[in-house]
């Protein structure tokens, strides 16, 4: 099995650290958040890996190769001409998934102890384009799904606005956690082009295809999004 690391993001949110450094080299107990997830694939069986790269594209090139990959084989996407968001990256990188019958995606700045060795079973154990990673957590973006956790909706807490893909009732708001298993088949007849983030991708494809939540409540999870977030992470994930 394959997987392709989010590290392109400018991490404006971890300013003054991304002014110098890219978000995917920000230290977690003097470890990068890029090593860090690169040997969270490698504990289920995970050793082929695409990362993308724009805001300092140079350094992780430099880090991955003085390091040897971390002991994975890993490939470079390559955006510095123009940033393509989640949506858009994946889709730049869609060759390197060429005949795998599916793949893990996630965001290089997130560590958590969810099993992705269970996910992945569970994502395999039904028909299913894509097993989003969920939690019930404060978020000012959720999904939306119904009682057997299908993708149906998503919304913004802030603005109160909603996007509904199946309008069912009621619906359970979760928190994405930025990891997925997808099957091969969500590369095929992709209907955007250049930036375009996932979430749009997935509400598109739940108006006529079974997307499924996988619910870790309960799992240490971070998001290493702000300076603040970095003492929380060095204490959970010591």
């Amino acid at each position: 099995m394959k997987a392709m690391l989010f590290a392109a993001g400018l991490g404006t949110r971890l300013k003054p650290y991304t002014d110098h450094i890219p978000k995917a080299l920000v230290e977690v107990n003097d470890k990068t958040l890029l090593e860090h997830n690169i040997r969270y694939l490698q504990r289920f069986g995970i050793y082929e890996v695409i990362v993308n790269v724009h805001h300092f594209a140079g350094m992780i090139d430099d880090l991955l190769f003085e390091h040897s990959g971390f002991g994975s084989e890993v490939t470079i996407s390559d955006e510095r001409a123009e940033l393509l968001e989640t949506g858009g990256g994946l889709k730049k990188a869609a060759q390197f998934f060429e005949g795998e019958e599916s793949f893990v995606v996630m965001n290089v700045d997130v560590l958590t102890t969810l099993d992705l060795g269970k996910m992945i079973e569970a994502h395999d154990a039904v028909n299913t384009l894509a097993t989003l990673a969920v939690m019930k957590r404060d978020s000012s973006r959720q999904f939306l799904f119904d009682a057997d956790m299908t993708l149906c909706g998503w919304r913004n807490n802030n603005t109160k606005e909603e996007r509904i893909s199946r309008p069912v009732s009621p619906l359970q708001p979760f928190a994405f956690s930025g990891i997925q298993v997808l099957s091969a088949e969500v590369l095929k007849d992709i209907p955007f082009e250049g930036k375009f983030s996932l979430v749009d991708l997935y509400l598109h494809l739940a108006k006529s295809h079974t997307l499924k939540g996988y619910d870790h409540t309960g799992n240490v999870f971070i998001d290493v999004g702000k300076p603040e977030s970095i003492e929380k992470a060095e204490y959970l994930f010591q």
